[in-house]
């Protein structure tokens, strides 16, 4: 199952200790290299200076309720954990990330991911064309396998034909569009042929 990243923030956090939600889940920390969330940063009552992040290691599920912890005490401050410091100090960010191929054409700006709750790994892009291209085609749905390069300003993928091809046959692909045809209460429009006649 993949979740979007705009489902995902705005979870609660529920602790097993309390028996309720603690905190909720509003920014995730992503490691550029890995291409994983590794923390997130959380938003409540149970927030404060020394409690500001939950690491991904102590989620023990992540279910439709949201991210389920064993107690408050799973809560760290940014400097508490070094490989999650260490990647605060990179101050990356994917959103509005731009998108090339490894020609250097612009492929446009990510609007946000999908990941698998198992492990927070990032499995697709989500990217708003430029205007131009945005009316064929508004949004691309580019899978992990056609990342090749990431870096501070940019992230490389494959040429633009490939990555098409691969989200219009991928099993998992999100769609961009909505079909009417399929959409609850439609009903086609009857029609009468010349054999037909009135009532």
């Amino acid at each position: 199952m993949l979740i979007k990243n705009d489902k995902l923030l705005g979870s609660p956090v529920i602790s097993i200790q309390a028996s309720a939600p603690v905190a909720t889940l509003s920014e995730p920390i992503i490691d550029p290299d890995s291409l994983k969330i590794v923390a997130f940063r959380i938003s409540g009552p149970a927030a404060s200076p020394s409690a500001s992040l939950l690491a991904v290691s102590s989620i023990r599920e992540y279910s439709s309720y949201g991210a389920i912890i064993d107690t408050e005490d799973e809560f760290v401050a940014d400097d508490d954990i070094v490989k999650i410091k260490n990647i605060l100090e990179l101050n990356f960010h994917l959103i509005n990330l731009r998108v090339e191929t490894k020609k250097g054409t612009n492929l446009g700006k990510i609007s946000g991911f999908t990941v698998t709750p198992e492990d927070f790994i990032l499995q697709q892009l989500i990217v708003k064309r430029p205007l131009v291209k945005s009316f064929v085609d508004p949004e691309l749905t580019i899978p992990r396998q056609e990342i090749v390069e990431v870096t501070d300003t940019k992230i490389i993928v494959r040429d633009e034909e490939k990555v098409i091809r691969e989200r219009a046959t991928k099993e998992d692909f999100i769609p961009n569009f909505v079909n009417p045809f399929r959409e609850p209460g439609f009903a086609p429009i009857q029609t009468k042929t010349p054999d037909d006649k009135d009532n």
